[in-house]
């Protein structure tokens, strides 16, 4: 398996993706990591349709997700993960998935986040999963479009890490 991208973008599938990413990358699937979207028969079909025909999509709760990359379905395909939140992504690397680097995409705001870059707004779990990721020796970093110039947003993580631990004591 080759994991091309694992990006984190609580939109999951939408223009971006298929008009920057899948075209500047050689995959066969995309899998989105989401519970909700698992159960949400409507969304897994617009997600579909707004995907090119070659490309296959699977929705799967992060459960199945996680079962699935680990005992090798993906193993002769170069897939793109979407997941929504890092706590998915700190999850699998638990239960043994090895990646190297992860894309932050898109995290909006929502009350209890705060924004750290415009396209990305964190909470304390959001932090505690990416210091986790990053402890690891993954590089996080943070880009819209394939093509722009990477953003490491480890130093910004850290920085939050810091006050995350200092406001727990």
């Amino acid at each position: 398996m080759a994991i091309v991208v694992i990006r984190i973008d609580d939109r999951l599938v939408h223009g971006q993706i298929v008009q920057g990413w899948l075209k500047a990358l050689d995959v066969d699937a995309v899998l989105v990591i989401s519970d909700s979207a698992a159960n949400d028969k409507m969304q897994q079909t617009l997600m579909k349709l707004a995907l090119p025909t070659s490309i296959r999509l699977d929705v799967k709760t992060l459960k199945d997700a996680t079962a699935s990359l680990i005992d090798g379905e993906y193993d002769k395909e170069n897939i793109m993960i979407l997941a929504t939140h890092p706590s998915d992504v700190a999850h699998m690397m638990e239960r043994g998935l090895k990646i190297k680097s992860l894309n932050i995409g898109g995290m909006h705001f929502i009350t209890g986040k705060k924004q750290l870059m415009e396209n990305i707004c964190v909470n304390d779990e959001d932090i505690k999963s990416l210091h986790q990721i990053y402890s690891k020796g993954i590089e996080i970093e943070s880009r819209v479009l394939p093509d722009d110039e990477k953003t490491d947003i480890t130093h910004m993580l850290e920085k939050e890490y810091r006050t995350v631990c200092e406001a727990s004591k």
